[in-house]
This record gives structure tokens, C-alpha cells and sequence, in this order.
């Protein structure tokens, strides 16, 4: 069985590994980084067939497969360190960090991908995008929910800008909480109702080619309040926004 080895033990590295091996029958062997040693102790302490590297050199050398989940400032660093094979797997969960600067970090391992996965992956509950779609990048994530195989780089990056979205999405549903308890709702009543509403939604979205279109149909009557409130952010400019703010920041990603 393919054994894993990560480096940089945060959230998404967290939802990777618990994915991998939390209720699984046969489990993949995952050495982990001690660089966030409370972190990564609690995992080796859950899960019987994850334990902890004495250093991150250890983590490479035995694994067959690394998957990087470090944060981009801390990329060069830790990577340019280490010492890798030449029949690794790599496979990177770094934001903007483009395959040819990985490529140097890491040689001479040539087998590379890059991915995006999301805290869903705890609960094999979300597709990840890889590019390219190497066996090892695959091998990982179809255990986790699936794989989107994107074709080229510049497409990966718009899946990167569009990932980049949920904090708006929060503010979104803030700005309505908010506008409810400056009317007389209780806040946290307000917040429970809000959130209440959306996660009720979250059962239409559970299809592989899930329609917007339609669904913003559907729950709009004609001459209706959802459909006034739809109409008035398009007036407002609210979507062509949206529209704006992804082609600034894949400008920003393709700066780097």
C-alpha cells in the first residue's frame, strides 16, 4: 500500500489525513511533519496508523508519496531543505505556487501535481481540482470525495481565484443576520435563522452539475420578493462585481 508522508500539519492537512483514515477499514501508513507538534501528535494519537517524524527529511524518506500542505511562506524554506527522490510523488496543496517553482524545489522528483482541497475532504465529502492529474494526485483525493482533473495551468488558477470566495460568502450572510437584529431580532437568534435557511439549501447543490440558473428559478415566483431582491443586486452591479473581483485575483496569481 502506498504510504503518505505530509508536510505541514495545519487544518487542511488535518481534514486530508482524518479523510484518509478515520472510520476506513484499511488505512494507507501517513508519516507526519512534528512542525505543529500539538496537531500533529493528536492525529497519531487517533488514528493507529499515522505517527509522527522526528523531522520533516524523515516524512520524505519514508513516504512514497508527499503531499505538501505548507503555507506559501514557508515553501522555499522548508522545501529547499529537504532532499527528495527521484521516484517520488509530489503532491502540493501550496496556494500560487505555479508547478515550475515546485518543480525546482523538489527535483529531482519530476512526478508532480498541484491541488486544492477543502475541509469537506475530513468527511470524503468534496472533489478536489488537481492539475495535472497524476496517478499519485488522483490516488489521494478519489479517496476523499474525487478528483476534477483540470486540463492546463491558467485553468487551475481560475479554480484557485473561485476557492477564494468564502469569506464573501460568510459576509453575505452576515450583512442579512445583521440587517435582521438592527430590525429587532436577537443576534444570535438572527444568525441562527440565516444559517438555518442556506444550510437547508445545501441538499440542492448535492449533484455533479448542479444548474444555478435553475435553481435561482425555481425559488423565484414572478413578481415575487426573491425575485425583486435578485433583480435589484443585478441593478446594482452585485454580480458583474463578483465578475471583476475573480479577474483581479487570478491577475494577482498570475503575478507570482
Amino acid at each position: 500500500m502506498t504510504s503518505y508522508g505530509i508536510l505541514g500539519v495545519g487544518s487542511i492537512a488535518t481534514a486530508i489525513v482524518t479523510g484518509l483514515c478515520d472510520g476506513v477499514v484499511d488505512p494507507p501508513e501517513i508519516v507526519l511533519s512534528p512542525r505543529n507538534a500539538e496537531r500533529a501528535a493528536e492525529l497519531a494519537a487517533r488514528l493507529p496508523s499515522v505517527r509522527v517524524a522526528r523531522d520533516n527529511q524523515q516524512v520524505v524518506d519514508d513516504s512514497d508519496v508527499v503531499v505538501v500542505c505548507l503555507l506559501p511562506i514557508h515553501a522555499a524554506e522548508v522545501l529547499g531543505g529537504l532532499q527528495f527522490r527521484a521516484n517520488h510523488a509530489v503532491v502540493s496543496a501550496i496556494a500560487g505556487l505555479p508547478l515550475a517553482q515546485l518543480a525546482g524545489l523538489v527535483a529531482p522528483a519530476t512526478d508532480i501535481a498541484r491541488s486544492i482541497p477543502l475541509s469537506a475532504v475530513a468527511t470524503r465529502g468534496s472533489v478536489t481540482p488537481v492539475f495535472p492529474a497524476t496517478p499519485a494526485a488522483t490516488g489521494v483525493y478519489d479517496r476523499l470525495g474525487g478528483s476534477l482533473e483540470i486540463a492546463n495551468e491558467v485553468a487551475y488558477e481560475s479554480v484557485s481565484a473561485a476557492s477564494a470566495t468564502v469569506a464573501a460568502y460568510f459576509c453575505y450572510l452576515g450583512t442579512i443576520a445583521d440587517w435582521l437584529s438592527g430590525r429587532g431580532i436577537p443576534t444570535a437568534a438572527a444568525r441562527r435563522y440565516v444559517a438555518d435557511t442556506f444550510a437547508a439549501l445545501s441538499g440542492e447543490l448535492d449533484s455533479p452539475g448542479a444548474d444555478f440558473t435553475a435553481l435561482a428559478q425555481a425559488h423565484t415566483t414572478p413578481g415575487g420578493l426573491n425575485e425583486q431582491f435578485a433583480r435589484d443586486l443585478d441593478a446594482a452591479g452585485t454580480y458583474d462585481a463578483v465578475q471583476a473581483g475573480l479577474d483581479a485575483l487570478l491577475a494577482r496569481i498570475a503575478e507570482k
